[in-house]
């Protein structure tokens, strides 16, 4: 058997002991090894900071020689030392001697605030300027992720439903805000929400109502307020409304800049339509906006990406569209209104509960683009803290989504190569006109987990300021 819409198949049952058979040798050895080589923080960085660590040895993969018992692996010199003992006294003279002449480069413009915690700890290490509010640029997605992940938890998915309309033979497409939804068969982006299935449903459902014949209506009512990002028409951001499909975007790309649809909600209906007629079902006219019958029970269902898989996509790739989509979730948990200014009040509220230091903090948009937001170091590096601490599992997804330096998504090429801090830094980066921030995790050389945020304005060259942020942030790798 094998459903084609959701791409699962049944295995023959003649081959069925032989698939559990291997399947059990093969989890064991997984387990094993997944048991062995994860870190305290996420498996997959350390597996980068073990390839790393073994491209930089001369016999790195060194075969043992057969017969003989296994002695200590040579190939990869040791990433992670023994945690030294600390004093408990203030912050580190090391870091402010390294720190201090690099933050004074001119070529990070006339403002910076700067900060670095021990996220085991708590203990401040290093602060400059690291109350002052400036300026976040896409760093403030750290405080939207964190946000969301307080009010809804990991797990959460985002509903996208069909029901049936207020008239006869109507039926409602009802948006739930999920930035996952596609109208792909096959989404190039990964799991999400899919009209692929929920056309597929709706159809086996309306048929067996002895349906064949409906009028689509659309309901994207959920949010309020304007859908259009106060920076205006944007290559970056489609228009924020809750019924969208592949986030807009006329190609298969999924993430970075492409000219968005102006009607997203009209469109992801119009696509729904089309589905629905692949599959049997005619439907009479175009779609409209419509509202769905009283207490009326869905038709169909579909399930978004879980909100830690959303927000680890949004910081890896600094997604705009996932991340304004988050901050009016967390709105709407919060009984705030589904709108720009519901949403700051939303995640202002929400990151409060979480004990941070929110003095001069604003939260104009969830994505960064609006230079009306405002941080500072010290509530970027506080909250990072907190998605470490063991009291707050929930956050968790902060951290494990942040990109790794030298291999993954905003970092890929940056600390790269022979940086001290490739594989052992992970980062968001924040870039405006004038604008340059980065704020993440990285492990010193006596194993403990910082947390960091660099910001700066004004700097003439964005290019250079990315090098000199890169600079401080593999300064603070190889210095314990």
């Amino acid at each position: 058997m094998c459903d084609r819409e959701r791409g699962w198949s049944e295995v023959p049952l003649v081959k069925t002991w032989q698939l559990i058979a291997g399947s059990a040798v093969a989890g064991l050895a997984l387990s094993a090894v997944a048991v062995a080589s994860a870190g305290p923080w996420d498996s997959g960085q350390r597996k980068a900071e073990r390839d790393r660590a073994a491209s930089w040895s001369r016999t790195g993969g060194a075969d043992h020689a057969a017969g003989s018992l296994p002695q200590a692996a040579p190939s990869a010199p040791g990433v992670l030392q023994g945690i030294a003992p600390r004093s408990a006294d203030a912050p580190s003279a090391a870091l402010a001697g390294v720190l201090g002449p690099l933050l004074a480069d001119s070529a990070l413009g006339t403002v910076r605030g700067a900060a670095v915690v021990d996220a085991g700890t708590g203990r401040v290490l290093y602060e400059s300027g690291a109350g002052d509010p400036m300026t976040p640029a896409s760093t403030v997605k750290i405080a939207t992720a964190g946000a969301a992940l307080a009010a809804l938890g990991p797990e959460h998915r985002i509903r996208t439903t069909v029901t049936p309309g207020a008239g006869p033979g109507q039926i409602v497409l009802v948006g739930g805000g999920d930035p996952s939804l596609t109208a792909k068969k096959k989404s190039p982006a990964g799991s999400g929400g899919s009209l692929v299935a929920l056309a597929a449903d709706t159809a086996q459902a309306l048929k067996a109502a002895g349906t064949d014949t409906v009028a689509l209506g659309y309901d994207d009512t959920l949010y309020s307020g304007p859908v259009r990002h106060p920076i205006g028409r944007n290559d970056n951001l489609a228009p924020v409304t809750a019924l969208t499909a592949d986030e807009g975007r006329p190609d298969d790309s999924t993430a970075g800049p492409v000219a968005r649809t102006e009607d997203p909600s009209g469109d992801t209906a119009r696509a729904f339509a089309g589905l629905l007629r692949d599959r049997g079902i005619k439907v009479t006219g175009d779609p409209a906006p419509a509202k769905a019958a009283p207490d009326a029970h869905p038709l169909a269902t579909t399930l978004s990406t879980p909100l830690a898989g959303l927000v680890e996509r949004m910081l890896t790739n600094s997604d705009n569209d996932i991340a304004e989509a988050l901050a009016r979730q967390t709105a709407l948990a919060t009984g705030k209104p589904a709108s720009f200014e519901g949403a700051e009040q939303a995640v202002t509220q929400r990151l409060g509960s979480l004990g941070v230091d929110l003095a001069g903090a604003r939260f104009a948009d969830g994505s960064g683009l609006n230079r009306a937001d405002k941080v500072s170091a010290r509530l970027l590096t506080g909250l990072l803290a907190k998605a470490a601490d063991p009291a707050h599992p929930e956050l968790r997804p902060v951290l494990t989504g942040l990109p790794v330096a030298g291999f993954t998504g905003t970092l890929r090429t940056r600390n790269a190569g022979t940086s001290p801090a490739a594989g052992l830094l992970r980062a968001k980066t924040g870039t405006l006109t004038g604008v340059n921030s980065l704020a993440g995790t990285v492990v010193d050389p006596s194993g403990r987990l910082l947390a960091f945020a660099f910001l700066t304005a004004n700097a003439a060259d964005g290019s250079a300021a990315e090098k000199g942020l890169d600079k401080l942030a593999a300064a603070v790798a190889s210095t314990s």
